[in-house]
């Protein structure tokens, strides 16, 4: 009847454990009613076992001794460093202060020769550079930085990203490098390295909403990345190298490190039941702005960087100040970095070298010496 009060509810719980008296118990329960559901934030994403990066660190080092048994340093050359470890000694410093092989065996094993590239289409060196190394310091750095931010990577995005993100980003550095230094050859994983800066710069501001401490974290990575960049002015540094690689994976940090918002996550797990009054895109508009962009300018930029190449065009005719961005010279070092040339005569056991750029001559007791060893001569004469 209206107005009459309602009954409170019953509910019988009958105890499971017989007694003696084997009695049931009526208890009166209130009544729970459903509550929506609370929609949380999901800041867990699944973690990968990073094992691409440690690969590439080992290959990189097993390549560098590669080099070295193939540089021979004892047969080539007419002095050594550390002669102790034989045919893997190291070129002197003089030539080479990183310890390690020369300039002649880093061409043979695949270094970037921009002459080589254009004139005998040798395009593959744009690759195989990035996997070369001048030296054991040049090595242990490269290695150390790539172990310490890739394997974060690796573990957040899995290996086909970082994997790709890291070998497209060697190739934008040495397409770089390639279109302003035409003089030397160029080898180095610093590009890759760069790359995988660039997309956790990218990472950061594409999925900005999740990082708690924002501008932290963004003050932090920007002055990691200054550093090395300022490190690149140094001469000997192939600097265009590195500034490629960060440009090329600061953009395909927009395209492959995109993270869907909490919104669209937090759907999926909602109950079958529950419908949000309005539904959550998977990514924010920001996030296809910018996705869509930089795919746009990598494919434009890559292509007519490699096309301006194949024809032989020298990036510096068209910008005059831009050999600033790689070496600035100073009273303490010079940034001249053209390769030693010599003029060398052999009679008997006597062999006379002439530097073409400075006119230094030496003579020197050898019998039928090898290229490498002249070669080597002609960088102490020349230096």
């Amino acid at each position: 009847m209206p107005g009459e009060p309602r009954p409170l509810e019953i509910h019988l719980r009958v105890n499971s454990k017989r007694s003696n008296a084997n009695m049931v118990h009526p208890v009166a329960v209130e009544t729970v009613y459903p509550v929506p559901p609370q929609r949380q934030e999901l800041k867990h994403y699944r973690k990968w076992f990073p094992w691409l990066i440690p690969l590439f660190v080992v290959a990189n080092i097993v390549l560098f001794v590669i080099t070295m048994y193939v540089n021979n340093c004892p047969h080539n050359s007419v002095s050594c460093i550390a002669t102790f470890l034989g045919r893997f000694s190291f070129q002197p410093f003089k030539e080479n202060p990183l310890l390690g092989p020369s300039s002649l065996t880093l061409q043979k094993m695949g270094a970037l020769d921009v002459g080589r590239v254009v004139h005998r289409h040798q395009g593959w060196r744009l690759v195989t550079c990035m996997w070369l190394h001048a030296g054991v310091f040049h090595l242990l750095a490269n290695m150390l930085g790539i172990l310490v931010i890739g394997i974060r990577l690796e573990q957040e995005f899995g290996f086909v990203l970082i994997g790709l993100l890291f070998v497209i980003s060697g190739f934008g550095g040495s397409l770089l490098s390639a279109l302003f230094i035409q003089s030397n050859i160029s080898v180095g994983a610093s590009g890759a390295l760069f790359g995988l800066l660039g997309g956790m710069l990218s990472e950061l501001i594409t999925n900005w909403t999740i990082y708690e401490n924002k501008l932290a974290a963004l003050l932090t990575l920007v002055i990691i990345i200054v550093i090395n960049l300022a490190v690149g002015i140094l001469p000997h540094v192939d600097n265009f190298a590195h500034i490629g690689g960060f440009l090329t994976g600061f953009l395909l940090g927009f395209v492959f490190l995109i993270r869907p918002q909490f919104g669209w996550v937090n759907q999926r797990y909602a109950p079958l039941n529950y419908s949000p009054e309005r539904a959550k895109p998977k990514f924010k508009k920001y996030q296809c702005i910018l996705w869509v962009l930089s795919l746009v300018i990598l494919i434009v930029g890559l292509s007519v960087g490699l096309v301006e190449l194949l024809r032989g065009v020298d990036a510096n005719d068209h910008c005059s100040w831009c050999h600033y961005l790689s070496c600035v010279p100073t009273s303490k070092w010079s940034c001249h970095t053209e390769p030693s040339y010599c003029v060398s005569n052999q009679l008997g056991n006597q062999l006379n070298v002439t530097c073409s750029s400075n006119g230094k001559s030496s003579t020197y007791f050898m019998q039928d010496p090898t290229s490498s060893q002249i070669q080597q001569l002609c960088t102490q004469l020349c230096s």
